[in-house]
């Protein structure tokens, strides 16, 4: 077994992933930006649409959001805890009969045939996880697609700024009272933050040319010890991840980079937007335009939202 299924199936089946998974969107500006875009995508690309396959489907965010509008959805995941919270949130909207629920790592894609699914769909970076596979997974993904399929991986340029700006996340928080344990370790330990920051231009250049943040090896030996250390996260280039695409035959290929636009408004103008269901409704779909646009993909908060058609 890969390291990157044992890492991912210790991680994402700790207890607690479904119920925090979700939450993510009461939580962090940049998730709800994240998944407004998605949301949008999805909704524009559903004709002729019956069946779905959602690689990497968490608490069920968009399994549910596609079963409720009469398709058949396959829910597939590594993380129990994550089946288990998408199932009660499936229940709970009426659509539990809509979608079959798979436990499994998108390393292993041999049950299903070629076009099994009218759209196959994989969202916050799961493909990212499984270095050094991450480029199988995709052939698989588009392998099993019948007519469309839209994806986002870890983008390289959008997740560097990271490492010269510890205090990134701080800006896309909803809520500073929030019981969040996430939230108030970002709080509580700000000024550490900045008193220890020293840009390393080594660092940067590194992550810059191979895609990886910290040591590959390391966290493999993490993982040996016994401690639940993050996935290794493999990041793309926009061009990379579009010439893979095209490679398997995807037509059509567009790229988005969802936060992109909100990167540059501090904290206190995006909670205030947040509050305004007016301003709110009208700020996300500038967003979802904004962010569309292939000179600002790479840039997007995280994640590098690709879309495409299978001919």
């Amino acid at each position: 077994m890969e390291y990157s299924t044992k890492i991912s199936e210790r991680m994402w089946n700790l207890p607690d992933k479904g119920e925090l998974e979700a939450q993510r969107e009461e939580s962090f500006i940049d998730d709800i930006i994240q998944k407004s875009h998605i949301e949008r995508e999805l909704l524009q690309n559903l004709e002729g649409v019956r069946t779905a396959f959602d690689g990497g489907a968490g608490s069920g965010r968009f399994s549910i959001l596609l079963a409720k509008r009469g398709i058949h959805v396959t829910h597939f995941d590594i993380s129990q805890p994550m089946i288990d919270k998408a199932k009660e949130l499936a229940a709970k909207e009426g659509v539990l009969e809509q979608i079959t629920f798979v436990k499994g790592a998108l390393e292993d894609l041999s049950a299903y045939e070629d076009r099994s699914f009218d759209l196959v769909m994989s969202f916050d970076a799961p493909i990212s996880y499984t270095y050094p596979k991450q480029e199988e997974v995709i052939k698989n993904l588009v392998r099993i697609a019948g007519k469309k399929i839209i994806i986002s991986v870890s983008s390289r340029l959008g997740a560097l700024p990271y490492l010269a700006n510890p205090l990134q996340k701080n800006q896309f928080i909803l809520d500073k009272n929030s019981t969040d344990g996430w939230i108030q370790w970002c709080l509580n330990n700000r000024d550490s933050m900045i008193e220890s920051f020293r840009f390393n231009p080594d660092a940067c250049n590194n992550t810059l040319a191979t895609g990886f943040m910290g040591d590959v090896e390391e966290t493999k030996a993490a993982y040996d010890r016994g401690e639940t250390p993050w996935c290794i996260t493999y990041h793309f280039m926009p061009e990379e991840l579009q010439k893979i695409l095209q490679n398997n035959g995807v037509k059509n290929v567009e790229l988005a980079g969802p936060g992109a636009f909100a990167r540059t408004m501090p904290n206190e103008l995006l909670v205030k937007i947040m509050h305004d269901p007016k301003q709110k409704e009208e700020f996300l779909e500038f967003c979802h335009t904004y962010d569309s646009n292939p000179y600002v993909c790479g840039m997007g908060k995280d994640n590098l939202l690709a879309k495409g058609d299978i001919m």
